[in-house]
């Protein structure tokens, strides 16, 4: 069994077809379980930076997909909600504490996912017929 850091985002990114979130959250997911091992060994360790770094890609990709419109209007709190996730995985990873690490990864995971779903949500609502939305 392959350990997952981020299965939610992989699903959401899957099923919304975003091919570039998709191989974004891989590679996320690998540096994840590269840092893990390392924490679990307690080792200093390099892999911390690519890890922020596949963090930060990550975000990117899903900004590009989700569309700078929602991303910052509709999507805001999607945002605000992701960018807390992220510094609360790179405190944990500054820290060390494989605790906090995992727990990080679980809301930033939901929060990831979550902003991939709900946009995509948004993408395919018809409006009332009537309103201007």
């Amino acid at each position: 069994m392959t350990a997952s850091f981020l299965p939610l985002t992989v699903d959401a990114a899957r099923r919304a077809d975003a091919p570039e979130v998709l191989r974004h959250a891989l590679l996320t997911d690998r540096a994840a379980a590269e840092c893990w091992t390392v924490l679990l060994a307690g080792c200093e360790f390099s892999t911390k930076r690519d890890l922020d770094a596949r963090l930060r890609k990550l975000s990117e990709a899903t900004a590009e997909h989700v569309g700078t419109r929602w991303w910052f209007a509709d999507g805001a709190g999607h945002r605000k909600r992701v960018a807390r996730a992220q510094e609360n995985l790179v405190a944990a990873i500054a820290e060390g504490d494989g605790q906090e690490f995992a727990l990080a990864f679980v809301g930033y995971d939901n929060a990831m996912a979550g902003a991939v779903v709900c946009a995509g949500i948004g993408k395919h609502r018809r409006p009332v017929e009537g309103s201007t939305a």
